[in-house]
């Protein structure tokens, strides 16, 4: 039987657990008055789980939310899903992949993570260009290229990704009631290395 200070030291550990992200680090962890005692005894009791480089995540994540976009979330503020991951998101890809593309600003520096990921480096200059917000959980969300960004960098990174996933998202694309290929052609202004290719796949699947 518990004693009354295992007791309050339970409580006291969920309760600060219950101030911290689903997704933390150990410097958070103290702030919110956890000893390593009490950081050691919610891993013990398998209330958190750590990942990598001194993170530890919650593991009452609200259903359905991804862990791992959490954790990238968290560990790269201005991470967002990109190119084949972004096309899974907007259903236009049937593609599997193996880890999950993520963009960063170029310079940006690439964290360590438990989560598998592919990082891209994207132009600072072009980088908000399309960039909308995807919720994970209620407090916390990851950056989305649109549907129309996404398209436009299978386009230009092509030689990288495949030729056949950046048609095969067009051709998706163009199905749909509302796409406007002069909006992707307006933003694909900004992108003049998709421009030829994005312009011949709009004349052959009109």
């Amino acid at each position: 039987m518990a004693t009354t200070s295992e007791l309050t030291r339970e409580d006291a550990a969920r309760l600060a657990l219950t101030t911290l992200p689903p997704i933390f680090s150990y410097g958070q962890a103290r702030q919110a008055g956890l000893s390593n005692r009490r950081i050691y005894w919610l891993r013990d009791h398998g209330l958190i789980e750590p990942l990598a480089q001194g993170t530890y995540r919650s593991t009452d994540i609200e259903p359905g939310a991804d862990p791992d976009l959490i954790e990238i979330a968290a560990r790269a503020p201005r991470a967002t899903l990109c190119l084949t991951s972004a096309l899974v998101k907007h259903d236009l890809t049937d593609a599997i992949p193996s880890r999950i593309d993520i963009a960063i600003p170029r310079g940006t520096r690439r964290p360590p993570t438990a989560a598998p990921v592919r990082w891209h480096a994207f132009d600072p200059a072009t980088f908000e260009i399309g960039r909308e917000s995807l919720r994970l959980t209620a407090t916390e969300q990851i950056g989305l290229y649109g549907a129309e960004r996404s398209i436009i960098d299978a386009f230009r990174l092509r030689h990288r990704e495949g030729t056949d996933i950046a048609y095969e998202a067009l051709k998706r694309w163009l199905r749909r009631p509302g796409s406007s290929p002069a909006q992707l052609m307006q933003m694909a202004e900004h992108f003049p290395k998709a421009l030829p290719a994005l312009r011949s796949g709009l004349e052959i699947l009109r």
